[in-house]
């Protein structure tokens, strides 16, 4: 998927993506070197410096792995070079980043990486002593700049949108659809709102203790987790019991256990 979004879509667009992949387009269309040569290129001297001075602990057969098929696949892909999906840049944005994005989070999903960026901000990391999330943060944002220079800032624009919607996906894909919500209730009336929670909607509750900003006081506190097309007979319910209870809905975007999805 990472491939075929960068071969079929970001390259013939002049749209980059983060990381070395991003490298890659650059040095693509300014030297003719294909993308899988400068990930190969990047990417193993890398691994072998960070093995080095940072111990194979941190990069794993899985990094590897994930370095190495990536490449085969830039390689595999490459024809689609000549027959792009679009040349229309927001649709390639857009899709690009939704088939980048998915590929990235079945990775990650995997608790695995592709090598990149981050293997860059973990060494300097080490030699620096900043945050990898700063670095990680500076070292896209140069390759994004390098880009403004190469295609212009138009294509930079684009590129920001499909990078905002890759992330949103690899979201979705570690967290999944929010199908689930979290109902947090504090109430005068807690046995009857519990009692209702527990058989009427037959959800299971969790009684907490909270403590009253203002009064100090201190006063239970009910968490129920039910889904989407509950909330509203959950509603109902707490405002026949307590019109007053004060309540906040909110998604749950994974559930484990009982009654849901088993851990």
């Amino acid at each position: 998927m990472i491939s075929i979004a960068v071969n079929w879509i970001f390259a013939p667009n002049n749209t980059v993506t983060g990381g070395l992949t991003g490298i890659g387009i650059i040095l693509f269309k300014l030297t003719g070197i294909p993308i899988y040569i400068t990930n190969l290129l990047l990417n193993i001297p890398l691994f072998l410096v960070g093995v080095w001075k940072l111990g194979g602990s941190h990069f794993g057969l899985k990094t590897l792995y994930g370095t190495l098929s990536l490449s085969l696949f830039f390689k595999l892909t490459s024809p689609l070079l000549e027959h792009p999906l679009t040349h229309e840049a927001l649709l390639a944005s857009i899709y690009g980043g939704l088939l980048l994005g998915l590929g990235l989070g079945i990775v990650f999903r995997g608790r695995a990486t592709t090598g990149g960026t981050d293997l860059v901000a973990r060494l300097l990391q080490h030699y620096i002593g900043k945050q990898p999330g700063f670095l990680l943060l500076f070292i896209d944002g140069s390759i994004i700049l390098t880009a403004a220079i190469v295609f212009g800032v138009e294509r930079v624009l684009y590129a920001l949108i499909s990078l905002f919607i890759t992330s949103k996906t690899i979201d979705f894909v570690q967290e999944g659809i929010s199908r689930a919500k979290v109902a947090y209730i504090i109430t005068s009336k807690v046995e009857e709102v519990r009692e209702g929670l527990l058989y009427d909607i037959d959800r299971g509750v969790t009684k907490l203790t909270a403590t009253g900003g203002y009064t100090g006081e201190e006063r239970p506190l009910l968490m129920c987790v039910v889904y989407q097309s509950e909330v509203s007979r959950l509603k109902d319910l707490i405002r026949t019991i307590d019109p007053n209870a004060f309540v906040i809905v909110s998604d749950a975007h994974e559930v484990l256990g009982e009654g849901f999805k088993p851990a």
